[in-house]
């Protein structure tokens, strides 16, 4: 007989209940709820999260076909979550309380879908229903649930007229910040291009027109090669194996092309991971030495070269304390950034990231501008670049640079010198772009700088 503790067996949670739960797709909605309040609530960057190896144990659980739901709710939730937010609030009476707060992301997982997503408006709402029955701390708003969800699936096309005409798609802090930049009416394209899914971007070592023509794509003012539709994976594509070509956005492969002729001289690809603007320099006949403080990230840099067919000398260091044995006759700094301009891609920087954090940024790039430059011989380019839209850490921070820095001179982007790009993006001769330009490209801001003789 065994042996008892004399208290009374313990029964099954309701958490655990919800873990077990065996309701078709209720495990991919769950995870989906729970990894967009991480996104939101705790600034977890998207990628981290539903990574196959390393990301949340909830995703990692999922099947393929469920990762790829999860995936399409994230996607579509966090590109129009402002919106989605606005809506919840118009139907409830009262805000949720605090304790209730996960129920929030339950609501916003099923608006996703309701509006978005090719899913069943009943499957949504059931498995909603079924997530706050099950979870003691919103167990008692289960009916509220049932009613807001099947009220949105009546009358989405309504709502969503209503918040698109009114409400901004942006956060108050981003939205501000965008129009403070470039006006009203540039934020609200971007706005526009921010809730399209981007196209895949490919920088080709030869023959652009020809592998456009093959992979049934167009070539690109700047010469990239736009694939606007992909069937499969990118990996089971024409010339990947053979590395013919990498996928890069057009705006991040301009930076590169600033550099001039490079041919024989030495390199330096700083912040160089994950290796695309190192390719662009080893085509062009550097002799490059790449440079990444991350040891994981470098060895993904060197995977990338190595199916490219590439060489170049790796160094695993903190920029800051990188002491070459001899300058540098051409530096690239794609300095770490707010990443604010890859919002197509990654729709979670603007949840994840805050006015503050631009600015932290833009000190930790001053101080790698610096180190970058001690490194650059007499006469040499530096092209200083990052993916951000804000102007603290693009054009103020190249003007306090200059200003600051006797022996450093900008060297203007001239038109003619680079007839390849567009000269809308060149600006006060620096590099600009924003998402809504060349039909949609990252947002991407590049200056050449030169250290007097």
């Amino acid at each position: 007989m065994t042996k008892t503790s004399g208290r009374p067996p313990r029964k099954t949670s309701y958490r655990q209940e919800a873990e077990i739960s065996d309701k078709p797709g209720y495990a991919a909605r769950a995870a989906a709820a729970k990894m967009m309040a991480a996104i939101v609530d705790q600034k977890t960057p998207m990628d981290g999260v539903i990574d196959d190896d390393h990301g949340n144990p909830a995703f990692r659980a999922l099947s393929g076909a469920d990762k790829a739901l999860v995936r399409a709710i994230l996607n579509s939730g966090l590109r129009h979550l402002a919106w989605i937010n606005a809506i919840l609030d118009s139907y409830l009476q009262t805000p949720l309380p605090d304790g209730a707060r996960h129920l929030r992301y339950v609501l916003a997982v099923a608006a996703a879908q309701i509006l978005f997503l090719d899913v069943p408006d009943h499957s949504a709402v059931d498995l909603a229903v079924e997530q706050a029955r099950l979870d003691p701390r919103s167990t008692r708003f289960a009916n509220l649930v049932n009613a807001l969800l099947r009220r949105l699936s009546r009358e989405k096309d309504e709502a969503l007229a209503r918040v698109a005409a009114d409400v901004p798609i942006f956060p108050a802090w981003f939205q501000k910040r965008l129009i403070a930049a470039y006006g009203a009416d540039v934020a609200r394209k971007i706005g526009c291009n921010f809730i399209t899914l981007p196209p895949l971007d490919l920088t080709v070592k030869t023959d652009p027109q020809g592998w456009a023509e093959k992979l049934g794509g167009a070539v690109l003012p700047t010469g990239s090669v736009r694939l606007t539709e992909l069937h499969g994976a990118v990996t089971e594509l024409q010339g990947f194996d053979a590395g013919d070509w990498w996928v890069q956005d057009a705006a991040a492969a301009i930076p590169a092309k600033l550099m001039g002729d490079i041919s024989g001289k030495r390199v330096a690809d700083l912040c160089a991971a994950p290796g695309g603007k190192t390719a662009q320099l080893v085509l062009a006949g550097g002799k490059v030495t790449a440079v990444e403080q991350s040891a994981s990230r470098m060895k993904r840099l060197k995977g990338n070269l190595a199916r490219l067919g590439f060489e170049a000398d790796f160094v695993v260091s903190k920029l800051e304390d990188l002491k070459p044995e001899e300058l540098f006759d051409a530096i690239l700094l794609d300095a770490p950034c707010s990443s604010t301009g890859t919002i197509r891609r990654h729709p979670d920087v603007v949840w994840t990231k805050s006015f503050d954090d631009v600015a932290k940024l833009a000190s930790v790039q001053r101080r790698l501008l610096d180190a970058a430059f001690a490194m650059l011989a007499k006469g040499g380019r530096l092209v200083f670049a990052n993916c951000s839209l804000d102007p603290i850490e693009g054009e103020e921070l190249i003007e306090g640079f200059l200003r600051e820095t006797p022996s450093a001179r900008m060297r203007p982007v001239n038109p003619e010198e680079f007839p390849n790009i567009p000269t809308e993006i060149i600006r006060n001769g620096q590099i600009r772009t924003t998402p809504d330009m060349m039909n949609g490209v990252d947002g991407f801001y590049a200056a050449v700088i030169e250290r007097a003789e």
